[in-house]
């Protein structure tokens, strides 16, 4: 390189040290300063990959905390089959306002919905005429016990006398969902008539075979 230089003229020397300087630009342009970010990326990303890792770490060390919580919401509700649902519902709604002397006006049935993996809603509008003591007694009983019925929306308003109230009241119920029926036990397969009749033929070749020996 020295032998090189030494050889050029000034100009000429000025010339190749000016097109060296703007190749080791465009390298640099190109190749380097593109990069330069790299290192912090490298960096977020083994930050992110590690706190990722110690939530699966911390999310696998709860696993017999998950399983015991699914047991209890398994258990959990009533366990009435899946026919009989909304008839269950219905009595249960009955039975609670003539304990707590709530005087049903209509009833209107919900579509059945699948809250989670758990349970399916039954859901019904009730309207119903009572006073302020009954309409809290009658709401009380049906949220206690293993019904799972809950009010899903409330709407007063005092009747024509003034001495009671008319509600509007849609109630939901949760109860657990119907197991999964095992699959049924396969069947030993058939020899079809084509597979016997080949089986008889060679039954009959060898019985042959040994008769003429």
């Amino acid at each position: 390189m020295k032998k090189f230089f030494a050889q050029l003229r000034p100009l000429e020397r000025r010339l190749a040290v000016g097109v060296l300087v703007v190749v080791i630009f465009v390298l640099n342009l190109v190749f380097i300063w593109p990069h330069h970010s790299d290192w912090g990326n490298l960096k977020n990303r083994l930050v992110t990959a590690r706190t990722k890792l110690k939530t699966y770490q911390d999310t696998v060390a709860q696993t017999d905390v998950y399983q015991k919580q699914v047991r209890s919401l398994e258990t959990e509700g009533e366990a009435v089959p899946a026919e009989d649902q909304a008839g269950n519902f219905v009595r249960s709604i009955q039975m609670e306002s003539v304990a707590s002397g709530v005087q049903i006006v209509n009833m209107t049935r919900q579509p059945t919905s699948a809250s989670d993996s758990f349970f399916v809603e039954q859901a019904q509008n009730v309207n119903v005429l009572a006073d302020d003591k009954q309409l809290v007694d009658f709401l009380y009983r049906l949220g206690s016990g293993g019904s799972l019925i809950r009010v899903r929306n409330l709407e007063l308003q005092p009747d024509t006398a003034r001495q009671h109230l008319n509600a509007g009241i849609q109630l939901v119920a949760s109860y657990q969902k119907s197991a999964a029926s095992p699959a049924p036990p396969t069947a030993p397969a058939v020899k079809t008539a084509p597979a016997l009749l080949h089986a008889a033929v060679k039954t009959n070749s060898k019985s042959a075979t040994k008769t003429a020996k």
